[in-house]
């Protein structure tokens, strides 16, 4: 889910910038009612339908995130902020932790605060003015950025994400200017860049602040009940959501019972009726959306 926020746009973004977390503010227990959403998990993945061919040429095990965790933009210095989760997962702790599970990461509390950007680049996928950004990766998780850059570029290229609205272009770069960066972090570290522009993430939401979109690795790892068992397409929710929040979208809410969850549905805070969708845009091309949350 994402926090979000208006902050001054200093880039290519198409409205005013905006900071959001997917906390939406945290007015509420931020895991009421997810026990209902473990209901939709046996029958709601064909909705998702990520598959190396649907990926529009691009390069890496998809994974799916929606922007339910805050959106941000990547920079040295603090800017308005908004929160909003490859098929190979590398744990971010070792799993021979006491606490952790046979399969399921431990995710550090807190980290130090700096980043590794992942090495190279990508080709410019979509139309329009090019948004360029990085990605990163807090130091001291055992985490690639590397792999952590390919799952974001494929994501991003993929024929149902932005760039399905024929104005949205996107290359990762690994140095020089960017337009935004994708930046993942333990949950400590999340906080403290989003709550520089007044957003609570309480630990457990994303969020999207100035050139910052900023995901926490407890999402990234570990998916929300829904999508418990295709962490992968939840992963591409968190950046299609924080993306979006970047590219000026708004949350909205549920169309109706049995029809496609937005990408910019606070999914994390429960599906309403809808079913499993990570994309912003249909097999058709046809953009999937909601009433407009106030």
């Amino acid at each position: 889910m994402t926090v979000h926020r208006a902050a001054p746009s200093r880039t290519r973004r198409r409205r005013s910038g905006r900071a959001h977390a997917s906390a939406g503010g945290r007015k509420g227990p931020l895991w009421g009612g997810l026990a209902a959403l473990t209901l939709l998990g046996a029958t709601g993945f064909a909705a998702v339908g990520w598959t190396s061919a649907d990926r529009g040429g691009a390069g890496a095990g998809g994974d799916s995130a929606a922007r339910d965790e805050p959106t941000g933009r990547t920079t040295s210095s603090p800017a308005p902020p908004s929160p909003s989760a490859s098929p190979s997962v590398s744990p971010s702790v070792s799993p021979s932790s006491p606490s952790a599970g046979p399969s399921e990461p431990v995710v550090p509390a807190t980290g130090p605060g700096t980043f590794t950007t992942a090495p190279g680049g990508s080709a410019k996928v979509g139309k329009g003015t090019v948004l360029r950004y990085r990605v990163e990766v807090e130091d001291g998780l055992k985490l690639s950025a590397a792999e952590v850059a390919e799952q974001v570029e494929g994501i991003l290229a993929d024929r149902r994400g932005w760039t399905a609205d024929g104005r949205s272009a996107f290359q990762r770069v690994s140095g020089g200017s960017t337009d935004f960066a994708v930046r993942v972090a333990t949950p400590g570290t999340v906080d403290k860049i989003c709550g520089q522009y007044g957003l609570d993430t309480g630990g457990e939401v994303n969020c999207s602040v100035d050139k910052n979109v900023m995901v926490n690795l407890k999402r990234w790892e570990l998916a929300t009940p829904v999508y418990a068992k295709d962490v992968t397409s939840y992963r591409a929710l968190i950046i299609n959501h924080e993306v979006g929040h970047f590219l000026g979208h708004g949350h909205v809410t549920c169309p109706g019972p049995g029809k496609p969850a937005p990408a910019m549905m606070q999914q994390i805070k429960g599906m309403h009726g809808c079913v499993p969708n990570v994309w912003p845009y249909d097999d058709e091309g046809r953009y999937v959306t909601g009433p407009a949350v106030p």
